[in-house]
């Protein structure tokens, strides 16, 4: 059985690939020929526009290679069963588990390479697409948090309220710095601006005034100058704020989302689900093998061409979940960890439902 595993990989592998290299191109082709007549009247250069689809690929890989396994898989399943070498397997005693082997071996690797992918290749690339898409496209991309009305809890006892920030210059409008003492408020600071001085290495507050509350009552004070003060958040976190979860590698991403919990900062469900993406979507390659692979291997009157449409009718299902429940765990309707593993969890599920009812 080793050298029919070998010989169902590898028709697998190269099956995938050929369908991979047919969705990229084909993307590409409907893009550039969508987007020609603007490339002209801006006259943008070729080598920049090369360079623009050329940092396209590994998103379009990303996202088209659950649909491209499953393909793959139905492929080769249906060309075994329909030449009667599935029939002669079974015959010789394997079930279904041994002919998922060679295809979970092979998506393993792909789902691997995936990873590297969401986690390093793809971060790169995002970079230079979104420099792209604002220079000639007037593309504008959302902050990971909001730039107004910001709420951070700045220490243990200490809570930071910005009404407007500008995180280029690092500096902030309508600030407020209430200290606490248990569950009461020990003292108020508000101030019109903050900023950062480099030379000092502290923040500046400008135009304070200050509030001490104490059993006796509240003192005030008035500084119609500028007050320095030292915080545990750094310049560099206001400044990440503006920095896209696509762009960061999946090391930088799990960083940012630690020091930015640790800073007390809120608002971070769409950093998280982007987060997990990079580790969710290259698994859905293994995930639809369980679909594709059970249903292409079982014969009905319905035929093959049937379940093929079903299956990769499923494939663009995933997809369609996943952009949706993620969009319902950016806007913190759902939590962002589940909804970025739900589109995987019930794949899943289906996925071994249909593999047991194809080994009975």
């Amino acid at each position: 059985m080793k050298l029919l595993d070998k010989y169902i990989a590898r028709q697998y592998f190269t099956t995938y690939v050929f369908a991979g290299i047919s969705f990229v191109s084909l993307f590409i082709v409907v893009s550039l020929i969508e987007n020609l007549g603007s490339f002209i009247d801006k006259g943008i250069e070729a080598e920049q526009i090369i360079l623009y689809y050329w940092s396209l690929i590994p998103e379009t890989i990303l996202l088209t290679s659950p649909i491209s396994s499953l393909l793959a898989s139905l492929y080769i399943t249906g060309r075994l069963s329909g030449s009667s070498e599935l029939t002669a397997m079974k015959t010789a005693g394997a079930g279904m588990h041994q002919l998922l082997k060679p295809f979970l071996a092979v998506a393993l690797l792909v789902s691997f390479f995936n990873i590297l992918n969401a986690g390093w290749l793809y971060p790169k690339a995002a970079a230079l697409k979104n420099r792209f898409e604002t220079q000639y496209f007037d593309k504008t991309f959302e902050n990971i948090s909001s730039s107004k009305n910001l709420h951070i809890l700045e220490s243990r006892n200490r809570i930071l309220s910005i009404g407007s920030l500008d995180q280029q210059n690092n500096t902030g409008l309508n600030i407020s710095l209430e200290t606490f003492d248990g569950p009461e408020i020990a003292s108020r600071i508000d101030a019109k601006k903050i900023s950062y001085n480099e030379t000092l290495d502290q923040w500046i507050l400008h135009e304070t005034r200050t509030r001490v509350f104490s059993q006796n009552g509240m003192s005030y004070t008035l500084n119609p100058g500028n007050d320095t003060l030292t915080l545990s958040l750094s310049a560099t976190s206001l400044r990440d704020l503006s920095i896209q979860p696509d762009e960061m590698d999946i090391i930088q991403h799990y960083q940012y989302i630690d020091e930015k919990r640790e800073a007390g900062f809120s608002n971070l469900d769409r950093v998280i689900v982007k987060f997990h993406n990079k580790l969710a979507l290259p698994l859905a390659s293994v995930i639809v093998i369980l679909t594709g692979v059970p249903l292409s291997a079982r014969k009905k009157r319905s035929g093959l061409a049937i379940e093929f449409g079903i299956s990769l009718f499923t494939g663009f299902i995933y997809l369609g979940l996943q952009r949706t429940l993620s969009t319902a765990g950016y806007r913190g309707l759902l939590d962002p960890v589940l909804a970025a593993w739900l589109p995987d969890l019930l794949f899943l599920a289906v996925g071994i439902a249909i593999y047991k009812t194809a080994n009975r």
